[in-house]
């Protein structure tokens, strides 16, 4: 590449802007003269200068015209209009080897009041000059401004002020060249405010322009104050306290519980938890087994602080990868991951979008995995990874666990896949669920937990006779007609209902999360319509707890649902089993009327879902030619229940229960969050980490915090952000960390002390290539 070093200085500079705030506030375009030639390095038009690359820099002559390189990857950006202004001021000012040229709004004030600013103090004298002269005006990108400009800089002096837009700094290197722009927005602002102020002369001032200056200042002082106010200082887990256990302590507690088992009559009626409030004829969820192996929450999250940390996040700019940091990720991706690019290349020309599953990674690239084993993943290329994606959450034992493996083998030897008749791991399967969760009464198995959910909506019409559904705002409950309905983001009903009539969600409502009093109101006026068929929710909150609820909220919404006559429904795809043996009912101790369960209750074999619950609510599901009723719920499908899932949930949840396999993932979460503490602690980051278990939640850009009580943030915030945890996610892949979307991780028993250690290392490398540390 030609004339890479006044290419990097170009770059610099604009990087150098960008972290002190000028060119992130102003824009404009910056310049390099490349020594002994008479040309300069420039940056592009209408270029995104986050994301400036030195390859992107152009490179122009002193008569303006663009020389670019063939076979160079940004040849075909063009240059800055401005740029026949830099070529005028190379050619005018041999002494002169970098242009930065901005648009400050102090300045502009001071261009339209036609008040040049005279010598005010010794530095500005010493490397602006005597006045900082206004240039006449002429329109943007023409030869006017720029032989304007090239009167003005034969003067000597180093700075000045365009009577149309912004001002000119120019230096005998790049350091100066911006040192002087700093220089001149600082002596614009003291300028500005002297004739303001000047006694007497108030006047002299238009008020338009008074208005924009003093708007200006006031907004600058209220961002900088609300990102010291609304700041919270990290939360510091001191050197000296050890992390949490994965490995001896907690096995061993495993141990003991496995060994214990049910002992005494007084375990014979579990007794809830005193802090979950729950309603006498709801309160005891969990069984005996489940309640001796204990949950994987060791300390249920403060929700209150989490909350204002989370806010304070959403609050304050992103804080992201620096420029050169974020080029060296992508050229990792393009040179150690080449076989996953070419496979997914391929796969766009048969598969929409390249790749099949919504949790697949796509920035820059999905990756093409070959192997999985416990904690690791390895990719087409031989990169190995540790794996806290655990495909969404159902692989509580760890990837490819060859116990249940062996075991499912021999049931597939024996009636193959499927039979499409009775097997006897379908009641095996039942069975087994309902020794951990009693409340399980009955149990149908389904494809997925989209199919779950289909069926418990269904199940609840039917048996409540009414139509009207409501779900907490944000909360992902599969993708059926009724339910793709303030899908992730609180408060936008149907914005991602692309090919969904309005008739699917005419019977669908939408309450805030937290909002108790919100899910009141909607209940009160479905009463009026004709009532309310079923609540549904996911139990630690929206998004696997992403908006974590105070701990006695699922007590609340079973209070409501008894008083409105609504089935309480509980998505757990994700906790079911996670949380622990007895799933977040259990931890909670707040009885649902229906459960929906998938990932772990097939132990990450397909066809993982189905849905559980009372008995003579799931009576509405009889199957088969039932000629007597006639009026069962229709649900079905050829390949639900087949004895290969059944059979892999059956092992997968007696081997969970062996092992405590929940309990000891949730302690990996606990040693992963609390190491990510002091990380976040010790790099002086605003992000936020918290854990319910062995899901652990690691929020850099906050945007799954916004929500439609601020529109008009959400519109402008949600893409940089959204950008930002792309961003991140690739940095930690590009460091061997396999996250969900860069900002959710799930832990499995495969998760050693070692295995956390090593992943927290890697954090470790990421947060210092963060801006600003």
């Amino acid at each position: 590449m030609d004339h890479l070093s006044a290419r990097q200085h170009v770059v610099d500079m604009c990087r150098t802007m960008l972290e002190r705030g000028y060119l992130k506030a102003t824009e404009g375009n910056v310049s390099v003269r490349v020594p002994g030639r008479r040309l300069y390095a420039v940056t592009p038009s209408n270029y995104s200068y986050d994301r400036m690359r030195v390859e992107d820099v152009c490179i122009v002559d002193f008569a303006g015209e663009h020389v670019p390189d063939a076979d160079r990857a940004g040849a075909g950006l063009a240059p800055s209009i401005e740029c026949g202004m830099h070529a005028n001021i190379y050619r005018a000012r041999p002494d002169v080897n970098a242009i930065v040229h901005t648009h400050q709004p102090y300045a502009s004030a001071l261009a339209v009041l036609r008040r040049p600013i005279p010598a005010l103090t010794d530095e500005q004298v010493r490397f602006l000059g005597r006045e900082v002269a206004i240039v006449d005006y002429a329109p943007s990108g023409t030869g006017f401004l720029a032989r304007n400009v090239q009167k003005k800089v034969t003067s000597g002096d180093n700075a000045f002020i365009l009577a149309n837009h912004g001002i000119v700094a120019v230096g005998t290197d790049p350091e100066r060249a911006v040192f002087n722009m700093a220089l001149l927005e600082k002596v614009s602002i003291a300028y500005l405010l002297a004739l303001t102020t000047e006694t007497g002369k108030v006047y002299t001032i238009p008020t338009p322009i008074r208005e924009v200056a003093f708007a200006k200042l006031r907004a600058d002082e209220k961002r900088i104050g609300a990102q010291v106010t609304k700041s919270v200082p990290a939360e510091r887990v001191p050197d000296a306290v050890p992390l949490p256990s994965a490995d001896a302590a907690a096995r061993d507690e495993a141990a003991r519980a496995v060994a214990a088992g049910p002992s005494s009559s007084e375990q014979d009626t579990p007794k809830p938890d005193p802090a979950s409030r729950a309603c006498p004829a709801h309160s005891t969820p969990a069984g005996t087994a489940s309640q001796q192996l204990g949950y994987a929450i060791s300390s249920y999250p403060d929700v209150e602080d989490t909350m204002r940390r989370l806010r304070a996040l959403v609050d304050q700019p992103v804080r992201g990868l620096r420029h050169d940091a974020l080029n060296d990720v992508l050229e990792w991706f393009e040179t150690k991951c080449q076989g996953s690019k070419e496979l997914t290349d391929r796969a766009r020309s048969r598969i929409p979008g390249g790749v099949q599953h919504n949790l697949a990674f796509n920035h820059p690239f999905p990756l093409a995995i070959d192997r999985a084993e416990g904690a690791h993943l390895t990719d087409r290329d031989g990169n190995v990874y540790i794996d806290f994606l655990q495909a969404g959450g159902p692989t509580i034992l760890g990837s490819n666990y060859a116990p249940v493996n062996d075991r499912v083998a021999e049931v597939v030897r024996e009636s193959g896949p499927v039979t499409g008749l009775f097997h006897e791991y379908e009641l095996k399967l039942a069975e087994s669920i309902h020794r951990f969760m009693p409340h399980v009464e009955m149990y149908r198995s389904l494809g997925s937990g989209t199919e779950g959910v289909m069926a418990a909506v269904r199940a609840a019409r039917a048996f409540t006779g009414h139509s009207v559904v409501v779900k907490v705002g944000g909360a992902y409950h599969g993708w059926s007609d009724t339910l793709v309905y303030g899908l992730r983001v609180p408060g936008t009903y149907r914005m991602n209902a692309k090919g969904i009539p309005f008739g699917a969600t005419s019977a669908t409502r939408e309450a805030f999360p937290h909002d108790l009093g919100a899910l009141r109101r909607k209940l009160i006026e479905n009463r009026v319509r004709g009532g309310t068929a079923a609540v549904v929710l996911e139990p630690l909150g929206p998004e696997s707890g992403t908006r974590p609820v105070p701990r006695d909220f699922n007590a609340r919404v079973r209070e409501l649902c008894d008083e409105f006559g609504a089935l309480l429904v509980f998505d757990e795809v994700v906790t079911g089993f996670r949380v622990g043996m007895g799933g977040a009912a259990g931890y909670f101790g707040v009885t649902p009327d229906l459960t929906v369960l998938g990932k772990a209750v097939a132990g990450g074999y397909p066809m993982a879902g189905g849905v559980g619950g009372r008995g003579e609510v799931m009576a509405v599901f009889g199957s088969g030619l039932d000629g007597r009723s006639g009026a069962h719920v229709q649900v079905g499908g050829t390949l639900s229940a087949n004895p290969l899932s059944c059979a892999a949930g059956y092992f997968a949840i007696e081997e969970m229960a062996r092992t405590n396999a929940p309990v000891i993932a949730g302690r990996a979460g606990d040693r992963l969050a609390a190491g990510l503490h002091r990380l976040v602690a010790k790099h002086g980051l605003p992000y936020v980490v918290y854990n319910q278990g062995s899901i652990v939640h690691l929020e850099c850009s906050g945007v799954m915090l916004l929500d439609m009580h601020s529109p008009i943030k959400l519109l402008r915030e949600n893409k940089p952000r959204k950008r930002l945890m792309e961003q991140m996610g690739a940095a930690y892949t590009a460091n061997g960390i396999i996250t969900l979307a860069g900002s959710r991780l799930y832990t499995s028993m495969a998760d050693t002390d070692a295995v956390v250690d090593d992943a927290l290392e890697r954090f470790d490398r990421v947060f210092s290539m963060v801006d600003g540390v």
